[in-house]
């Protein structure tokens, strides 16, 4: 089993560059601008480099870097603090998966990334990732 196989079913490998590069998306089928705002679209990097432009800005030349890192994006403005390095893209890979995983199962406070408060967006996320309840298969 490779390590993208036990991605969660609600990330999708958006892109995937012969570097190494990855881009992974959070339901890109509710961020559709219908029912979520597609800017808003949860997005994992794994970079060989540090990213420090905007998504898609980024050049590809990696040449003298020699570490890798992963960044979550909550919209292109927002990103979750802690992006962090690793010396292998094994790691960055495991790291991102475990990341994606905890995001999947409401376990990120994305919340406090945020400088201006998104009180119904929140709620709508909150329930979208199972940070809503305790026991989210109750009727009630």
């Amino acid at each position: 089993m490779t390590a993208l196989e036990s991605l969660p079913e609600s990330w999708t490998v958006w892109s995937e560059g012969e570097d190494g590069r990855l881009v992974l998306a959070y339901r890109p089928d509710v961020f559709n601008g219908d029912d979520f705002p597609a800017p808003c679209l949860p997005t994992l990097y794994l970079t060989h480099g540090k990213r420090t432009r905007r998504p898609g800005q980024n050049p590809s030349d990696t040449t003298g870097r020699t570490d890798w890192y992963v960044t979550f994006y909550l919209e292109p403005e927002v990103t979750l603090e802690g992006g962090t390095n690793f010396p292998t893209r094994t790691e960055a890979l495991t790291a991102a998966i475990d990341l994606a995983e905890q995001f999947d199962a409401g376990e990120v406070d994305y919340r406090a990334c945020y400088q201006v408060p998104r009180e119904h967006y929140f709620e709508r996320l909150d329930e979208l990732t199972g940070r809503g309840s305790s026991t989210p298969d109750d009727p009630e």
